[in-house]
């Protein structure tokens, strides 16, 4: 893969997850969105010498949090996540398609044991000296269908429609740090 962005060193850039979310939105009632947010993740770009980049990032899907214990519950069961039996969520990425200062990051994304390819929008923020070591900054875009993981639970609603949209907007903020 190319370089996912110019001014990245080669190295190894590490999520900080104290200063990264990941998050996402559903259509609710047919009328509304809810979001919710991961709160316990792991990832990192590895840059080589010859600017090619690998990414690989593993979520933990029971950290997931919409602000409604009833909800994140339900959330963590087999009707969703099934975290009990699929903890961990990962997207690797397979390409980046430069475009300035935005790229195309593609992967492998598995929710559910279920793997899919997914395309990110990517807008690279800029890179500084950080307080300890130097830093990178991203943000990204993606939509997905939640039928392509295995999360089919119905919940339809009286009057047609269902409680739950199927798809699903992620939508990412994310600063890594280079591991010396």
């Amino acid at each position: 893969m190319s370089a996912p962005a110019k001014g990245l060193s080669a190295g190894t850039w590490v999520i900080d997850p104290t200063h990264s979310t990941l998050q996402f939105s559903v259509r609710h009632l047919m009328v509304s969105k809810v979001r919710g947010r991961f709160t316990d993740f792991t990832g990192a770009l590895v840059v080589r010498p010859d600017g090619s980049a690998d990414a690989d990032v593993q979520i933990k899907v029971d950290s997931v949090t919409t602000d409604n214990e009833q909800r994140d519950g339900h959330l963590r069961t087999a009707d969703f996540f099934d975290a009990e039996n699929h903890p961990v969520a990962t997207f690797r990425a397979t390409g980046f398609r430069p475009l300035s200062n935005e790229f195309s990051l593609t992967g492998d994304f598995t929710i559910r044991g279920n793997t899919y390819p997914v395309t990110l929008d990517v807008e690279f923020l800029g890179s500084g000296p950080g307080m300890d070591a130097p830093v990178a900054g991203f943000s990204a875009t993606a939509t997905i269908n939640r039928r392509d993981f295995g999360i089919t639970t119905e919940i339809p609603m009286a009057d047609g429609g269902a409680v739950v949209g199927d798809k699903i907007t992620l939508s990412l903020e994310v600063e890594v740090g280079l591991q010396s």
